[in-house]
Parts: structure tokens; C-alpha cells; sequence
């Protein structure tokens, strides 16, 4: 399966379907109780630098994120296992599930209007500091982009790869789906649609993310 054929649907659709999946809606529920923000003290040494990084991550300023999408531990009650990485493209948000009914949450960035999808899949396996390769379908969009082809050895990893610090790639049925997780230098856009189809995080959380996600954790987007 490609990229294009992956992708169904109008580019009017508000959400577009994963070819071949059943969604997370029709299989369970998720129950999150209410919680409070986290301490403002502890957010912003979360979003603080990370000097040790191969290419240091700065702080970013947490003002520019709308206070419930900073990371956090929450309530939720789910019918899959620990483990499993639920992405909803409803509230923009990403609940990793974890033992004794609690998940930790964190704001995404999602696809723009027309790139958007549900389904299920894999993350087959993930990579820090990955390098960037758009597919041909963008390069057509945006020729620009030729110079980062898979042909030219694709775009270094470093603070400007639009892929950022971390990236989960997600698989189907065995197969690429050119489709990822990761983090983004832009924060300022989580909890809004402007890339093109993929899951965007502030780096620092994609970091924590990617610390916690095991190699083939079953993804579901709702």
C-alpha cells in the first residue's frame, strides 16, 4: 500500500478514513476524568532546555501552547492494554495507556483539512534524530522540497528537520505508511490541522513519548 492509496476520501472531509481499518470508535471507549493543569513551576522546567540532546533542544515558551495540551498523567479508563498509543483527532490529543487505569497525555498537531485520517496500525519502530525524506506526492506539491528527495539522501537530522528530535513510524499491515510521530520545532501549532497528514509534538514531550513506546505498540487514531 502507498502513500496515496492510504490516504481515502475528499479533500473536504473534515476526517478522512484509514484503508482497511477498523476505528477506535467502534471497538471501545475512552473515560478521562477531569484533572488540573500541573504546577506552572513544573511545566516550565518539562518545556525547559535540554542541553544534553545531540543537538540541544532550547525551551520553549509555554505561553504560545494552550495550558491543556502540556503533558500530563491523567485518569482514563480504556479497553486496551497498557502500552497502546491512542491518538484522537477530535480533541488533539495522544494517551499513551498505562497501568492502574492512568495514561499519560500530550498535545498533537494534526494533518490540515483533507490529510486527516482514522484507523489502526503499528509503530513499527522509531529513530531519534531521524532524517527526513517527504514522499513524491509532496515533492509534487512543493518542488522546492526535490532537494531532500530520497534520491539526494534526504535532510539531515538537527533543530530545523521538520520531523524534530524523535519520530515513531507507523506501519500497516507490514508495510510503511509514510506516516509518523514526531516532534516539531513549531510548538506553536499543536492543537491545530497544518501539516501534511502526520502527528506533530513539542520535542521535548515526543522525547519523553519516545522513552516509553516499545517497538510494534498497536497505534489507534479516533
Amino acid at each position: 500500500m502507498n502513500r496515496r492509496e492510504f490516504i481515502i476520501g475528499a479533500a473536504g472531509s473534515s476526517v478522512l478514513a484509514l484503508s482497511g481499518c477498523t476505528t477506535a470508535t467502534q471497538t471501545g471507549q475512552l473515560d478521562e476524568k477531569p484533572s488540573p493543569n500541573p504546577k506552572l513551576s513544573n511545566v516550565r522546567a518539562m518545556y525547559g532546555p535540554m542541553p544534553g540532546e545531540r543537538f540541544p533542544l532550547p525551551a520553549i515558551d509555554i505561553d504560545k501552547v494552550p495550558s491543556k495540551f502540556w503533558r500530563r498523567q491523567v485518569d482514563l479508563t480504556s479497553p486496551y492494554p497498557v502500552g497502546t498509543v491512542i491518538v484522537n483527532t477530535k480533541t488533539y490529543f495522544l494517551h499513551l495507556i498505562q497501568e492502574n487505569g492512568k495514561a499519560m497525555r500530550y498535545g498533537v498537531g494534526l494533518g490540515r483539512q483533507g490529510f486527516e485520517w482514522s484507523g489502526e496500525g503499528v509503530i513499527q519502530w522509531k529513530q531519534a534524530w531521524p532524517k527526513w525524506t517527504p514522499p513524491e506526492e509532496m515533492i509534487e506539491r512543493q518542488p522546492e522540497l526535490a532537494k531532500w528527495s530520497a534520491s539526494n539522501g534526504g535532510m539531515p537530522p538537527g533543530l530545523n528537520n521538520p520531523l524534530g528530535a524523535r519520530a515513531l513510524y507507523i506501519f500497516q499491515n507490514g508495510v510503511d505508511t509514510l506516516y509518523r510521530i514526531h516532534g516539531s520545532p513549531e510548538y506553536w501549532t499543536i492543537g491545530k490541522s497544518v501539516s501534511s497528514g502526520c502527528v506533530r509534538m513539542i520535542n521535548q514531550d515526543v522525547v519523553d513519548l519516545y522513552g516509553r513506546v516499545t517497538s510494534g505498540a498497536r497505534l489507534i487514531v479516533i
